[in-house]
């Protein structure tokens, strides 16, 4: 019945062609393998957001105990108020994210142009030797760190952690520029100097604002990848520049108090404006284009 002349001439009717017992099969299939990848794509979320949503319940949560006895603000006020050591550590990470993400942002934003503009001998050289921050442990590179300063007597404090987290991000700033350098049409190099601009005219003019969204990614992610290091931190931290993981493992040993949960809600939101912030500033830049 399924190929009979009547289901046809409905088909043609309906300007379309019957189906198959193949394509019938294969559009099950395919439903299937979707209904398939979602389950995994829903647990995947459950794995990375509900963890995320535990906290920010237990923000609210007045008693110490991991029983949830109501809702209550006592630990956002006990933050505000009584957390003056907490802030320290806190204002001590961001300075050293935002500084850090700044000049890693720079310099890895100028070794891609460099290598991908220029030729030059040792090139290849270069560019293997840059990835080896990411591929090393982090154990090696805060023990290495850690006997450089020794060796070179520079006192512990928020410049070597500064310093350290300088060098560990590079590497992943002059990937992202790289990768979008690699995309980057140079007709339009060709083109500006046809027009009489200079290099510089058409570094900071033409190629900059082209690569801007990969400069702004690497900034972000040396950002936060600065804000949640500890064990770099850890070697190479001094009395009185503790940041903020140093801080929370400091206090593991008198037990965790719930207003790490508030001040993980405040930096989750300051997080998401940030990303909506910037996810329209760069939106308005493709649109300028």
């Amino acid at each position: 019945m399924e190929h009979s002349p009547f289901r046809k001439l409905v088909a043609r009717i309906n300007g379309r062609k019957p189906n198959s017992e193949p394509s019938r099969h294969a559009r099950r299939t395919f439903q299937r393998r979707a209904s398939f990848s979602f389950v995994i794509l829903l647990g995947t979320y459950l794995f990375l957001f509900l963890p995320l949503f535990v906290v920010v319940l237990y923000s609210f949560n007045p008693s110490k105990g991991s029983d949830f006895t109501g809702f209550s603000l006592v630990w956002y006020k006990s933050l505000l108020f009584s957390s003056s050591e907490l802030w320290r550590a806190l204002g001590n990470s961001v300075i050293v994210a935002v500084t850090s993400g700044a000049v890693a942002t720079v310099l890895g934003t100028l070794a891609a142009i460099g290598v991908n503009w220029y030729k030059f001998k040792g090139k290849m050289y270069i560019q293997t030797v840059s990835f080896l921050p990411m591929i090393l442990p982090e154990v090696i590179i805060g023990i290495s760190m850690l006997i450089f300063f020794a060796a070179v007597k520079i006192p512990l404090g928020l410049f070597t952690i500064f310093t350290a987290h300088t060098t560990f991000c590079l590497p992943f700033v002059f990937l992202l520029v790289l990768a979008r350098l690699d995309e980057f049409d140079y007709s339009i190099i060709e083109a500006a100097y046809d027009l009489g601009a200079t290099e510089r005219q058409t570094m900071f003019r033409v190629l900059l604002p082209a690569i801007m969204p990969g400069i702004l990614s690497g900034f972000l992610i040396a950002m936060t990848m600065s804000l949640e290091d500890f064990v770099i931190t850890f070697f190479v931290s001094g009395p009185g520049s503790a940041t903020l993981p140093i801080y929370v493992y400091s206090m593991i040993r008198f037990g965790v108090s719930p207003v790490i949960n508030a001040l993980s809600f405040v930096m989750i939101l300051a997080t998401v404006l940030i990303a909506f912030a910037l996810r329209k500033f760069l939106k308005n830049i493709a649109a300028a284009k």
